[in-house]
């Protein structure tokens, strides 16, 4: 019996005290027909982040009712742009959700602007690592074509501009992408540099 106890004891496992890291909390940025919405999946997919889009958000909240949705819906209505506040309010209340607070986030084409990237920082919202996939324009054109029968050029310098507005906020967390290989290519080099932000995360805890 003794034995049978002491063998028993041998098999505890040790207890180890992990150093786990805040989960990843990314953004990415993309012009039209960039790929973005394909390697959002693929990120999704291995790294569980809880995918967020302020356009889909926007649509879930008018859908449900919501107080920010009954607001969003008056000025679209109206056919006025909803404004910064109600859907930073959004964003902001779906990033401090349970899912997203434990598994990390990937905000995906927000912000999209300045002034709404300054109202997540007064939140103290700021991602780890900010992806720009970089798309030449004439490849852009070339899959839009076709696709969509918007004006493609104007939508591109929107996004240029947009970009432009960021830059000076995020300028330490960004990191460009060649969006104009194989998607597979594409995400591996996006693999690479979230395993190195998280990496860094967790090289943080253990010295902290």
């Amino acid at each position: 019996m003794a034995s049978s106890m002491a063998a028993t004891a041998t098999l505890s496992p040790p207890v180890v005290v992990a150093v786990k890291a805040d989960p990843l909390k990314v953004m990415i940025a993309g012009a039209p027909a960039s790929g973005k919405g394909t390697q959002c999946e693929l990120i999704k997919s291995k790294y569980g982040l809880v995918h967020i889009s302020a356009g889909d958000l926007l649509r879930a909240e008018i859908a449900a009712g919501s107080e920010n949705g009954k607001r969003a819906k008056e000025f679209m209505e109206k056919g006025q742009l909803v404004p910064d506040e109600i859907v930073v309010n959004m964003v902001k209340e779906r990033l401090l959700q349970p899912d997203a607070q434990e598994k990390g986030w990937l905000l995906d084409g927000y912000p999209r602007s300045y002034s709404q990237a300054m109202a997540l920082e007064t939140l103290n919202i700021r991602p780890d690592i900010f992806i720009l996939l970089d798309v030449p324009d004439e490849l852009l054109v070339e899959r839009v074509v076709g696709r969509r029968l918007d004006p493609v050029k104007l939508r591109l310098q929107t996004h240029y501009q947009n970009v432009e507005s960021l830059l000076s906020i995020y300028e330490d967390v960004i990191v460009e992408v060649k969006g104009d290989a194989l998607v597979d290519d594409v995400f591996a080099e996006i693999d690479k540099q979230l395993t190195s932000s998280l990496d860094k995360k967790t090289e943080m805890v253990a010295s902290a």
